[in-house]
Order: C-alpha cells, then structure tokens, then sequence
C-alpha cells in the first residue's frame, strides 16, 4: 500500500491511476492522515454492460403515450 500527498497526487495523478489500475492501493492523504483511497472500477459495472438486459421481459403497451381522460382532466391538459 502506498500513501501519497495531496499535492503529489495532483501532479502525479495519471501515474497513480496507472499504478491502481495495476492493482496497487493508493491511499491520498491530507495533512498526513489517509482521506481516500484510489481503486479500479470493477469490470462490467458500466451502463454499456446492461444493455439488453431487459429484453423480452418487458412489454410496452400500445396506448402507452396516450393519457387518459380522467387524468388529462386533473391536469388541465384538456
């Protein structure tokens, strides 16, 4: 595990990333004391990954745009 300065961390920061990347834990302190630690993103925890995931479980119906009368009424929408 490395510790590193805040100030360091901000000139260094790509460096840093490459090392956490990696699998080194990075830990960016404040005035000596650990504030946060830098880790990888978890493989396959992107939006792009769901993609899909949801087809042919759900069905939308045909009027599905189309808002009833009684609630147009309470909006005003009529």
């Amino acid at each position: 595990m490395a510790q590193v300065g805040m100030h360091e961390a901000k000139t260094t920061l790509s460096q840093l990333v490459a090392r956490a990347e990696a699998g080194e834990e990075i830990i960016i302190a404040r005035n000596g004391k650990p504030a946060v630690r830098l880790s990888p993103v978890a493989a396959g925890t992107s939006l792009a990954g769901a993609r899909g995931a949801w087809r042919g479980r759900v069905q939308i119906a045909d009027d599905f745009d189309e808002l009833p009368d009684d609630i147009a009424d309470a909006l005003g929408a009529r």
